[in-house]
């Protein structure tokens, strides 16, 4: 048996220019709406990312997190 979709949970985010594009794109895509496209993406999250690949980033975002701020 399908699980029931609910929204349970809200929460200020906040992103850059460049994530909002492409979430709006991923979202425009799917034919989601807000919410649903960001529970999909969490939900998935594992299955859709390589995890050395995602630790790389990760790194090379928090080295450049504090001058992208300024």
């Amino acid at each position: 048996m399908p699980r029931r979709f609910r929204l349970t949970r809200r929460f200020p985010a906040a992103m850059t220019e460049e994530a909002h594009r492409a979430f709006r794109r991923f979202q425009a895509e799917s034919g989601l709406e807000p919410g649903e496209a960001l529970s999909f993406i969490f939900e998935n999250l594992n299955g859709m990312v390589d995890a050395d690949e995602l630790a790389k980033r990760l790194m090379a975002f928090r080295a450049d997190l504090d001058e992208r701020k300024t």
